[in-house]
């Protein structure tokens, strides 16, 4: 083996054992992700609309971060992207950093008159 060889193996090694304790790192707050489980949900009253969250878990939830939505009763479609923010079936070109925040955008996006069709998809 040279020299070379040796080095490159060294560094692969190293930048491994980054990655694993990188994923091994509790997410913080700021960054928008889950807390531990059993976080606190909201329910709250924003233009007139009520809106309830809460973490989700099981086999209606598809990867983790998942939260159960309603606006006035009716289910909300929230999807968790890449980056940790959220965006809501009515707006698919807006992120937002919460499933709060998402279910704000979705009532600010149905406006005064419309409702949710009570189907996620």
């Amino acid at each position: 083996m040279t020299r070379r060889h040796l080095i490159a193996v060294a560094a692969a090694a190293a930048l491994g054992a980054v990655g694993a304790f990188r994923g091994l790192r509790e997410p913080r707050a700021e960054e928008g992700l889950p807390g531990p489980p059993g976080e606190p949900g909201f329910d709250e009253t924003y233009r007139g609309r009520r809106i309830q969250g809460e973490p989700a878990t099981g086999a209606a939830v598809h990867g983790p971060g998942g939260w159960r939505v309603t606006v006035d009763g009716k289910p909300l479609g929230l999807m968790r992207r890449a980056d940790g923010s959220y965006l809501s079936m009515l707006d698919h070109y807006q992120s937002y950093a919460t499933p709060l925040a998402a279910a704000r955008g979705a009532v600010d996006e149905l406006g005064a008159h419309q409702t949710l069709s009570g189907r996620l998809h």
